[in-house]
């Protein structure tokens, strides 16, 4: 959703508070007309001009969050208008309340939601996200104080928490953005995709491996023989048999009842189930 361009021009209005010097820029008919236009019939024109009033005022409230939050100006202030947008859909005129004293604690809570619920790369627990939001707007009142970055130890004793609770909020901060693997940071000289390790094989070659010990040793030395001559060797069974001293056709039974063997030792094993509902 984008919203117009705030008009220049203002005329005088009462102050809004928390906001300073506000002032909703007026535009036609008067805010009181355009209050009373939109809660009686619901008319897009006067919610246009009212919306149009109050964007400096969005605009005023999305800045204090955007230092501390890393987040971009622009998004704030299409969440603030979000909220201004519910702010006049609530409003009241004939409750005799200022628009702006309405206004100011809907669109500040559309953007706390905002920052609590779609702003986190990963979410932690609901108290170590709030504890980490806390966090933030703590060292940047200390920094204003101090002159300088505080140390844990003295936020902690500004948050009235341990050093490791502030640790360990420091750390779930970081889960706000993440960095892509791709692009190469300022203080490297290349991208973090470059570091990390390829698959090994050799895992699963040294498994296979060592289940083929384990299975081999169910057989009988004459069947392992064969099978090593068979497989290891690749030498066909006419070789094998003038290798160990008998017929062809003796080879071939040989084998065959020593993969049969084989195959009913995996198949009874205790991991097998698992390992075939992985590979499939």
């Amino acid at each position: 959703m984008t919203f117009p361009a705030t008009r220049t021009s203002r005329a005088a209005a009462p102050a809004a508070p928390r906001t300073g010097r506000f002032r909703p820029v007026c535009d036609g008919p008067s805010e009181a007309d355009d209050f009373a236009a939109y809660a009686a019939r619901r008319d897009p024109r006067a919610r246009e001009r009212l919306v149009r009033s109050y964007l400096p005022l969005t605009t005023s409230i999305a800045r204090r969050y955007e230092r501390s939050r890393r987040v971009p100006l622009d998004d704030l202030k299409q969440v603030a208008a979000i909220g201004l947008l519910k702010a006049i859909e609530r409003f009241d005129p004939e409750r005799g309340v200022a628009f702006a004293s309405f206004a100011v604690p809907t669109i500040d809570g559309e953007l706390k939601r905002y920052l609590r619920d779609f702003t986190w790369a990963i979410r932690p627990p609901r108290g170590l996200q709030e504890r980490a939001q806390r966090m933030e707007r703590e060292r940047d009142r200390l920094t204003h104080d101090l002159g300088r970055n505080p140390t844990a130890a003295e936020l902690a004793e500004r948050m009235g928490c341990s050093t490791e609770e502030v640790l360990e909020g420091s750390e779930a901060a970081r889960a706000r953005a993440t960095e892509s693997f791709e692009v190469e940071r300022e203080d490297m000289s290349f991208a973090l995709a470059d570091r990390i390790g390829a698959e090994d094989c050799g895992f699963a070659a040294a498994e296979a491996s060592a289940m083929a010990d384990q299975l081999l040793a169910t057989l009988t030395d004459r069947e392992r023989h064969a099978i090593h001559l068979r497989f290891n060797h690749d030498l066909t069974q006419a070789e094998i048999a003038k290798r160990i001293g008998c017929s062809q056709m003796h080879v071939s039974r040989i084998l065959r009842h020593a993969l049969t063997r084989l195959s009913e030792e995996v198949a009874s094993g205790p991991g097998w189930e698992l390992q075939r509902s992985v590979e499939h």
